[in-house]
């Protein structure tokens, strides 16, 4: 069964690289993949496959019942773009101004659909039933996962599997970790109101920058000094914005930031510090202020039996030639939802393009990927998928 499905895979490479190219060149914003997700449910449709669509939003989720009872394997990708004005020299651009697909989301959806289009030729000889899980809107918050679980996606799962293409790890690489692999991802938004005036006269003045600098200062305390060493955990400031003529005192001043955690406590802690340190230093300044930290994405913490199930299937997969233990990513994915509610495991397949010593990163304007780490990745997870039965 598994050099069938690696055969039938390696026959459709080039259509998967076609599907790519294709999703490249017409990216949509998270929450507006209406086109996308169209494309999406048409595939299978020509393929005679049961789908559903407007799951949870714009989530489409395909079901493909083998012709033996078994488990209920639930595989995932996402496939939203990024509001990123591409800059790279590709044949296959995006044809979008303003819209890119810099996180590799393409590259997940054609795995996904050709993995499908496989299985589904393989059906009378499978056993269970294998749930697609096309999720919309990744990369902005609250995410498509946790109303795509609402909506019924998981409904009879046992166990779900998931990769992300990885540019920065070299094409071979499978980087997998039991426990949290990638970080809870929350944000706030501070504005202080202070009192503006004349440069020249700050005596009569209550200064929001001057505050501001203050408690950018202050906040950085926060993890030398409130959290565990032990413990794992980001606080960065992205942006303090005051605009206004170089001769006048700002009245207010609005800064934005992002906390990355691992341990649920480690959360607590650093949004009460952020605004205990809020009050304290706006109190001593005299002035008022607002202040909001939505929570993000929970951490992403992987099963361990399930984990390491993903490692014996991918040690049998021939293009992975280096398969690692992962250090935990301070990024956030909301993949995170579906493990809360099933066990299963997230991991990195590597895709850093040939001949390339510095990749660009994710959600860089000249970000690319390798298009063979697709057909890894469609091995690794479809062998995980068919192993899993009984």
């Amino acid at each position: 069964m598994k050099q069938i499905l690696f055969e039938q895979l390696e026959n459709h490479y080039d259509e998967m690289v076609e599907i790519r190219r294709y999703l490249h060149q017409h990216p949509e914003l998270s929450f507006k993949e209406v086109e996308t997700a169209a494309y999406i449910a048409d595939f299978y449709k020509q393929l005679g496959v049961d789908v559903q669509t407007n799951v949870g939003g714009n989530g489409v989720v395909a079901r493909i019942k083998g012709g033996k009872p078994g488990k209920t394997v639930a595989l995932r990708a996402d496939f939203d773009a990024l509001p990123i004005h591409e800059e790279t020299n590709v044949s296959f651009k995006s044809l979008v101004p303003g819209v890119m697909h810099a996180c590799g989301h393409d590259g997940h959806t054609a795995t996904l659909l050709v993995l499908a289009k496989v299985l589904h030729g393989m059906k009378e000889e499978l056993s269970g039933e294998y749930v697609m899980i096309h999720q919309h809107a990744e990369e902005y918050a609250p995410g498509g996962a946790i109303s795509m679980i609402e909506d019924g996606c998981l409904d009879g799962v046992d166990v779900i599997f998931g990769t992300h293409l990885w540019a920065d790890a070299p094409y071979g690489t499978i980087r997998y970790r039991k426990g949290p692999i990638m970080a809870a991802a929350d944000r706030f938004e501070i504005t202080i109101k202070g009192y503006g005036g004349h440069g020249a006269q700050p005596h009569k003045t209550k200064d929001a920058i001057v505050i501001g600098s203050q408690l950018v200062m202050n906040l950085q305390q926060i993890v030398s000094r409130k959290v565990d060493p032990i413990e794992s955990a980001v606080l960065s400031i992205g942006s303090f914005v005051s605009d206004n003529a170089f001769n006048v005192i700002a009245d207010s001043a609005r800064i934005g930031g992002t906390v990355r955690t691992f341990n649920e406590d480690v959360r607590d802690i650093i949004e009460d510090e952020i605004e205990r340190i809020v009050k304290g230093t706006c109190l001593a300044a005299g002035c008022e202020y607002e202040f909001e930290y939505p929570r993000g994405y929970p951490a992403v913490v992987n099963h361990d039996a399930e984990t390491e199930f993903l490692v014996t299937c991918a040690e049998e997969v021939p293009e992975n030639t280096n398969i690692v233990e992962a250090k935990p990513e301070m990024g956030g994915e909301d993949f995170a939802y579906y493990l809360q509610h099933v066990n299963g495991t997230f991991f990195f397949t590597g895709a850093m393009p040939d001949n390339v010593d510095h990749p660009y990163p994710h959600h860089h304007p000249k970000f690319d990927i390798n298009e063979k780490a697709m057909l890894a990745a469609a091995k690794t997870l479809g062998w995980a998928a068919l192993k899993s039965q009984p």
